[in-house]
């Protein structure tokens, strides 16, 4: 099975190049993040036909997740409060960053986890207590619904400095931030594995480029988008890797999609 998450910045500007890429890719599952569109004009026909089921959350202009599967998935859960309640979720499923469901006895968790704009900002802290919020979350789904789970999407954090083109005076900066990494470990300790890194040790591998300054061109990346796995799931990985194809089109989201083989 292949399980793919991909960034798309705006499903219906990169609608095309998505539907192209799936029909070059045998790809069984695909999350997506920043679809950034409400559900009612989400546009699933054209993915249907290709032999996906669509499964979206999504708002209008910002965030918005998705997966698309060609197996029937089931359980299919929105946001934060299925799971921990309403009245704990308070205002972090008001935007439409978490979606998952259950295939093959697998728990797939979509995740566009908040940029944070800049360190110590308003928008910081609110990642900071998002991250809190999943890491609770996580912990209970796993939890009340006890099957492998498989974690991925845009999680806007370069864990380690490898991660980063060049990590010099990147400590204090936002997706590098000691704070937000302490924070992601968190999440990570309830028994989650890097599936790219079991694969990939060397660093120059980014999934996101600035649009700027010929970021892309320059390999200037992040790699802040990732596959995590519990423990069963990490050892049947074969493999996981960033195809950075789609980011040489015109008119590309600032992500590459990463794909692990299981």
């Amino acid at each position: 099975m292949k399980v793919a998450t991909w960034n798309v910045n705006s499903i219906r500007t990169r609608q095309e190049i998505v539907l192209n890429w799936l029909k070059e890719n045998d790809i069984d599952v695909l999350c997506l993040q920043e679809t950034k569109v409400i559900d009612e004009l989400f546009p699933s026909l054209p993915f249907q036909e290709l032999g996906y089921h669509t499964y979206i959350f999504g708002q209008k202009a910002y965030n918005g997740v998705a997966i698309f599967s060609k197996q029937e998935m089931t359980d299919i859960l929105t946001g934060f409060s299925p799971i921990i309640g309403a009245e704990k979720t308070g205002i972090f499923d008001e935007q439409k960053r978490v979606i998952s469901g259950v295939i093959n006895g697998i728990r797939i968790v979509n995740l566009y986890v908040p940029n944070g704009s800049s360190v110590g900002s308003e928008k910081y802290e609110y990642k900071l207590k998002w991250l809190a919020v999943l890491a609770e979350y996580l912990q209970l789904l796993r939890e009340k619904t006890p099957t492998e789970m498989l974690i991925c999407g845009d999680i806007n954090i370069a864990l380690e400095d490898i991660d980063i083109y060049n990590p010099k005076d990147k400590s204090n900066h936002i997706m590098s931030s000691f704070k937000e990494r302490e924070s992601l470990t968190k999440v990570l300790e309830i028994g989650l594995k890097d599936a790219f890194r079991k694969f990939t040790t060397e660093g120059g591998h980014f999934s996101w480029w600035d649009y700027r300054a010929g970021g892309f061109s320059r390999n200037r990346g992040w790699r802040i988008d990732h596959c995590y796995l519990t423990e069963k799931l990490y050892e049947k990985t074969v493999n996981c890797y960033i195809d950075p194809e789609p980011r040489k089109l015109p008119q590309p989201s600032d992500h590459a999609p990463v794909i692990m083989e299981l």
